[in-house]
């Protein structure tokens, strides 16, 4: 059951709202200033407090489960707004961005979980036990492992797309040069069978590589027409939106945002990292919400207008790591102070939600 109150519901927060245009005109585009600020209509809501690093937030029916990428562990959220863990990931190995990151559930309820093992990055299954309140995690099963890692840029966000197909981040694990080598798995999109097989129809037979050429992708959505839009972490001059389509090259580390170069795919937006620092995406509706972590703000990007955004909560919040549309259509995002790169506040990290911001 999703709570609708939290632990720390009375601290109700303030928030700005900046309209901003940075669209990608050319192949250099200057970033657009954000517009006069206006009010917010929603405030977000507390729902859980106290977490650890936390990366990744799923559901499992209607049982919103948190990763902390640190300790291993696999949070379910109470009604009460309290957490308690499931079971802890075996043998994670937490050093910089590695660790437990993203999380899935499938249509059976089985849980997979994308972590950093000592031999490198890994998807494993898990059955859940037990009722809401008194979750239990069974054993591991591995879909895939050996994807490159290392600690920086190790990808991390898991996703079933409407295929019912799985879908994995990877990050180029340090070596840009293999985002654009098709036999390595770094830095690349994967696309595997829920039980770890490659599907017949991905685009270079007999590889689980679905596009290639990223740098450090950490955010996966779909729209209702079945677009898949992918966010990803630049390194000095452009993070990128983009639309990702099967066997596409997006670049790395030949060209970083838009380039106009016929062999590689272009962003539909870039940002300064300074400003984004995209991590976890999502879909409602007809807009694409991203977390973003330098840029403390979460953005919303309108399908319509892919070149456009307007942000919500900007600077109030801190770091922001996930968002996720809740089952109520809520819209769900993590905070992130705790990694080590932010200013943690007195409950962080959170577990906030919003009533979708218009744009």
């Amino acid at each position: 059951m999703i709570p609708r109150s939290g632990t720390a519901a009375a601290a109700v927060l303030a928030v700005t709202l900046a309209g901003c245009g940075a669209g990608p005109a050319g192949p250099d585009p200057e970033p657009s200033a954000p517009a006069s600020a206006a009010a917010d209509a929603s405030a977000p809501r507390v729902l859980a407090t106290g977490l650890e690093a936390p990366w990744s937030v799923a559901f499992l029916g209607g049982t919103p489960l948190i990763s902390q990428r640190g300790t291993g562990e696999i949070l379910e959220l109470l009604d009460d707004g309290g957490t308690r863990a499931i079971g802890t990931v075996e043998g994670v190995s937490a050093v910089g961005e590695s660790g437990l990151l993203g999380l899935a559930v499938d249509d059976r309820d089985r849980l997979y979980a994308y972590s950093t093992g000592q031999d490198g990055n890994r998807v494993q299954r898990f059955e859940v036990t037990g009722e809401p309140g008194s979750l239990g995690l069974g054993a591991a099963e591995t879909i895939i492992d050996g994807i490159p890692a290392a600690a920086n840029h190790d990808g991390g966000r898991i996703a079933f797309g409407p295929d019912g197909m799985l879908y994995a981040t990877a990050g180029d694990a340090g070596d840009p040069d293999a985002a654009q080598d098709r036999g390595s798995l770094a830095g690349k999109i994967l696309r595997l069978t829920p039980d770890g097989d490659v599907p017949d129809d991905n685009p270079f037979p007999g590889s689980p590589v679905y596009s290639y050429g990223h740098r450090n992708p950490q955010g996966i959505a779909w729209g209702a027409d079945g677009t898949m839009y992918a966010a990803e972490f630049g390194q000095n001059t452009w993070d990128e939106l983009n639309v990702v389509t099967p066997g596409a090259n997006y670049g790395w580390p030949d060209v970083e945002g838009v380039a106009g170069d016929d062999r590689f795919t272009d962003p539909v937006q870039q940002w300064s990292p300074a400003e984004a620092s995209p991590s976890g995406i999502a879909v409602v509706g007809e807009t694409i919400f991203v977390a973003n972590l330098r840029g403390t703000v979460l953005r919303s990007v309108p399908v319509a207008d892919l070149g456009s955004a307007t942000e919500h909560h900007a600077g109030e919040l801190g770091r922001l790591r996930d968002v996720v549309a809740a089952p109520d259509g809520e819209v769900w995002f993590l905070t992130n102070n705790t990694d080590g790169r932010g200013t943690p506040g007195p409950d962080d990290d959170r577990l906030l939600a919003v009533e979708p911001p218009a744009g």
